[in-house]
């Protein structure tokens, strides 16, 4: 097997996690959807950077961590959104919606802050250490610590205020 079969492979045991990342970044399926495919392309045409030596999901982490930040700079310049994609999704009668906790949590998700989301993303949803986020992340574990104490603190209050 080629290191380029390796790759394809881990790439597609690795789409369950890189969508629930790319969902948890991104709060909304269409956005994470659109970033799971921008990983996979940016990945594939990389190929020759990977060595298989290295651990595949955190080279496809830092993939998918770069690329929704270029995203967000990309929207900030355009500012051309004048209602978010979501508020059309609630105009539906709600048959076909997510069960109210989950749109809920989704929702406070969506309102916390890119690195604070990025952490609750690696450490809650993926189960990183605190270790492994940070090395990823390239800050200290000290950081990683505050900015989830942050996100945790956060999503409660948001959560209690809704309730």
């Amino acid at each position: 097997m080629t290191s380029g079969d390796a790759l394809r492979e881990g790439l597609i045991l690795l789409l369950p996690r890189l969508r629930r990342l790319a969902r948890a970044l991104a709060g909304q399926g269409a956005d994470a959807d659109d970033l799971v495919q921008l990983v996979l392309e940016r990945a594939l045409a990389r190929a020759a950077q990977w060595r298989p030596s290295d651990a595949l999901d955190k080279w496809v982490f830092a993939i998918a961590r770069n690329a929704w930040r270029d995203e967000l700079r990309a929207r900030s310049r355009s500012q051309k959104l004048f209602v978010p994609e979501d508020e059309g999704e609630r105009v539906a009668d709600g048959a076909g919606s997510q069960p109210a906790q989950q749109l809920e949590l989704a929702m406070a998700l969506a309102t916390l802050p890119p690195d604070q989301r990025e952490v609750v993303a690696l450490v809650l949803v993926e189960g990183m250490s605190y270790g492994e986020a940070a090395a990823l992340l390239e800050v200290p574990v000290g950081t990683v610590t505050s900015r989830l104490a942050r996100a945790r603190a956060a999503l409660q209050a948001h959560l209690e205020k809704e309730a």
